[in-house]
């Protein structure tokens, strides 16, 4: 039965994405405004089978967690190529502490991955939705609205939840800093898969 009720929340979670993807921009005019400073990239995980996580999961262990496979491993060190040779070289890079999270933000290759609780999913735990969102938001307010590219790796529901987009494994959504916890969200970005 909770198996159940996950896979109805997740439907509709994506049929909620849906209703709210409209945020269309050229990925070129993305790119030269991440390299302008003042943008936060919202990276979903990249490519891990399955959905949620088992019943057993813990934060820490992965062989409790549904994690990367080959295929999301390749993808996720596609992302930070792609990133590369678009001319963005540095960014500070956040990430859940879910596994699935940590070795995308790692395999970026952009450099150290600072844990940041308030990017964990509640996709499983609703309980802690409003103290992540609350938490995050109030990161996202005193970042430097003119500093590096900020990269956040984190899941669906939490991209849904700050951005109003739905996006598949390992792609991303770019925001714009505008200073007093306020930003926007300028569109979606595919990394070419």
């Amino acid at each position: 039965m909770m198996r159940f009720l996950k896979v109805c929340i997740f439907s509709f979670l994506g049929l909620m994405a849906l209703a709210v993807t409209n945020t269309q921009a050229d990925p070129g005019d993305l790119i030269e405004q991440m390299k302008s400073g003042g943008h936060i990239l919202m990276i979903r995980h990249a490519y891990a089978p399955g959905s949620g996580d088992p019943s057993h999961f813990k934060i820490g262990d992965c062989s409790t967690q549904r994690n990367l496979d080959d295929r999301g491993r390749s993808q996720a060190r596609t992302i930070g190529d792609w990133l590369r040779s678009k001319g963005i070289k540095v960014a500070n890079v956040y990430s859940s502490q879910w596994c699935r999270c940590l070795e995308t933000a790692a395999l970026l290759n952009f450099g150290s991955v600072t844990e940041l609780p308030a990017l964990n999913s509640f996709f499983e735990l609703p309980q802690n939705r409003e103290p992540n969102i609350r938490a995050l938001r109030s990161f996202i307010a005193n970042l430097d609205a003119t500093g590096d590219l900020i990269i956040l790796v984190t899941h669906f529901v939490t991209i849904l939840e700050i951005a109003g987009e739905g996006v598949s494994s390992g792609e991303g959504v770019v925001l714009k800093l505008k200073g007093q916890s306020a930003y926007d969200v300028l569109g979606r970005l595919s990394f070419g898969f």
